[in-house]
């Protein structure tokens, strides 16, 4: 399969020799592969944009480029489903409460609808319940007004205490 692939587009990569030295463990705090450093995050290593970010919603951005999109040439579902991930997160973060050390994702789930090679991917993304454990968020992800995908996560509080028999605020 991956030979039809690169027959039908050389530039796709389907076998990756790395130097001999990558092979060896790396030496703590060093970059096992050669070349630049990797970005500090993956938000950062795709390109995530972030427009506006508070408790309640976030806007996020993601230029389309190669490196984004699937053998098939489409956009990849995993660019879609990191960029609303990413924009939820953020939004979590800036909705913990001051007591509440971090999070971490419990579930999520996306609906894809449609796909597309060039554009701007633009993820709308608005939380739906926030509780003292837990929080649910929705996005949308579109591309020239045409949605893409539909994102809802459900994070987990970190350090979240709640009296016994005591119900979550709803909001």
């Amino acid at each position: 399969m991956y030979d039809r692939i690169a027959a039908r587009d050389p530039w796709v990569p389907y076998r990756i020799d790395l130097p001999a030295e990558a092979s060896k463990p790396p030496d703590r705090g060093t970059n096992p592969v050669p070349g630049p450093e990797p970005a500090q995050h993956l938000p950062g290593l795709l390109g995530v944009e972030l427009d506006h970010v508070d408790g309640q919603s976030v806007t996020a951005r993601l230029v389309i480029r190669r490196e984004l999109l699937a053998p098939t040439g489409y956009l990849h579902a995993a660019t879609l489903v990191a960029l609303a991930d990413t924009a939820c997160g953020y939004g979590t973060l800036a909705g913990l409460p001051d007591s509440a050390p971090g999070f971490t994702t419990l579930e999520l789930k996306s609906n894809f609808l449609a796909t597309a090679r060039q554009g701007v991917l633009l993820c709308h993304a608005q939380r739906r319940h926030g509780g003292q454990t837990t929080q649910v968020w929705d996005a949308e992800v579109t591309c020239d007004q045409r949605m893409l995908a539909l994102f809802r996560c459900t994070q987990l509080v970190l350090g979240a205490e709640r009296s016994p028999g005591e119900r979550e605020a709803k909001t």
